[in-house]
């Protein structure tokens, strides 16, 4: 009965799985979650970064460098925001806020300076869009948690890096502002340190009777807002913005502050140091470094502004010595020396002029300068000198008071101890050297054409 037989195929027993079906089943189901992380990766703007929780996107931070995390707040503004999220953490701060100010390691001095240029980078992008007020106050709000980054908040603060560390970061963060914004952090600075109150404190005390407020206002501006910059330019406008508001007597008191000489064992300011004892050109030159720089490079600044300054200075706290007052005018450059020596022979001032002739011979002499400098500059200040006669009465005068400092130090080693017996001697032998150097270089002037 083959014929009967149900050919082999398909009956009432034999179903053939709908492969076709389960297969598009699985295909439009997965097609139908793809077009749902595909619809929240559109939504959210970030990308899955703000689909995962706040603790897991903090978690991500913890493995990323702070140059890392400044680039990746860029990506958006949620990111950005999620970022300034992180910082504000005590975590977050606790990874990013470096430690070990007092480290007397160079290297690592270095590594922390490094640190916080790459931690202003950071701050200047994660804030980027927030009015200049906020960003100071958040990036001033988070750096406040170190005792090292506040103004008597640091107990071992002349040793302390933590406010050259805070320079370095503010110095970033505010590269490229304009002038306007930059007024804002100097005013917020000032306003957040209490500075107006603690300077006129500085400015009305007799020089050192507050030694440890002096101190601390020194490093803040220096180590904040003067030392970091690479363009003069930029040193000149914080240094003015620092001077400007007082009187020229106190801004020459605030100017020795800033870069006098100080001890570095102890952190006084040496205020009578140019008063007592003749000075290193390494005491003076910060002091005429800033002058000039002034002269040179501010636009608030007129030259009678920096000669009454440079009258004021040499009469802090007491009257200079004439060496000290001659050191810092040859410190200052020569353009500004000549500027400063002429407007004395302008206004008729000669003794004065031939006072300071002298003793830039004597610092000529004892610096190994050449005398033919201090030659050369007495010419150019007779061609400024208006009549023939006050020509002649200026370069009298210059003889008269080689002659009379010569007998002072005469007397004066004749009748001093035993104790300054050594120093005056010394003097003495350097003014005579100084006298006959000066007076070799007018010979070879005025017998030039006979020696040649």
């Amino acid at each position: 009965m083959e014929g009967d037989e149900a050919p082999l195929g398909i009956n009432a027993f034999t179903l053939i799985p709908n492969q076709k079906y389960r297969r598009s089943c699985r295909h439009l189901q997965s097609k139908k979650d793809g077009g749902r992380l595909e619809n929240l990766h559109i939504h959210y703007n970030c990308g899955y970064f703000q689909i995962i929780p706040v603790e897991i996107f903090h978690k991500v931070l913890c493995y990323l460098s702070v140059t890392d995390i400044s680039v990746l707040s860029m990506t958006s503004k949620v990111v950005g925001t999620q970022i300034v999220g992180y910082i504000a953490t005590s975590s977050g701060m606790r990874r990013l806020l470096l430690e070990g100010f007092h480290s007397t390691d160079i290297s690592k001095k270095s590594i922390a300076m490094e640190h916080y240029r790459s931690l202003g980078l950071l701050f200047k992008r994660c804030t980027l869009l927030l009015p200049t007020k906020e960003r100071l106050k958040f990036v001033h709000n988070q750096l406040l948690k170190n005792p090292c980054f506040r103004m008597g908040g640091c107990t071992m603060f002349a040793q302390c890096s933590g406010f050259a560390c805070f320079g370095m970061l503010l110095q970033t963060l505010i590269a490229g502002w304009d002038e306007l914004e930059c007024h804002r952090v100097f005013n917020f600075l000032n306003e957040s340190a209490n500075l107006p109150r603690k300077m006129q404190s500085v400015v009305c005390s007799r020089p050192g009777a507050t030694r440890k407020l002096e101190l601390q206002v020194r490093l803040f501006y220096r180590r904040i807002l003067l030392d970091h910059w690479e363009h003069q330019c930029d040193i000149a406008f914080w240094l003015t913005r620092i001077l400007k508001p007082w009187p020229m007597v106190n801004q020459a008191r605030l100017l020795y502050l800033l870069y006098g000489p100080m001890s570095l064992s102890d952190g006084q300011i040496h205020w009578h140091h140019m008063t007592q004892l003749p000075a290193s050109e390494d005491s003076i030159k910060g002091i005429a470094a800033a002058i000039r720089l002034l002269h040179e490079n501010a636009k608030e600044w007129t030259a009678d502004d920096i000669f009454t300054l440079l009258e004021e200075l040499a009469g802090f706290p007491q009257e200079w010595l004439l060496e000290n007052s001659a050191r810092l005018l040859i410190c200052c450059g020569n353009n500004m020396c000549f500027t400063f020596l002429a407007n004395k022979a302008v206004n008729g001032r000669l003794n004065e002029l031939a006072t300071l002739i002298v003793f830039l011979s004597l610092v000529c002499e004892k610096d190994g300068y050449c005398m033919d400098w201090t030659v050369k500059m007495v010419h150019r200040i007779c061609k400024v000198i208006p009549s023939s006669e006050s020509r002649w009465n200026f370069l009298q005068a210059i003889e008269k008071i080689f002659a009379r400092v010569t007998m002072d130090m005469i007397e004066s080693l004749m009748f001093s101890g035993l104790d300054e017996d050594e120093g005056v001697t010394y003097n003495m032998y350097n003014m005579v050297n100084a006298q006959a150097e000066f007076h070799k270089e007018v010979m070879l002037c005025a017998f030039n054409n006979i020696l040649t």
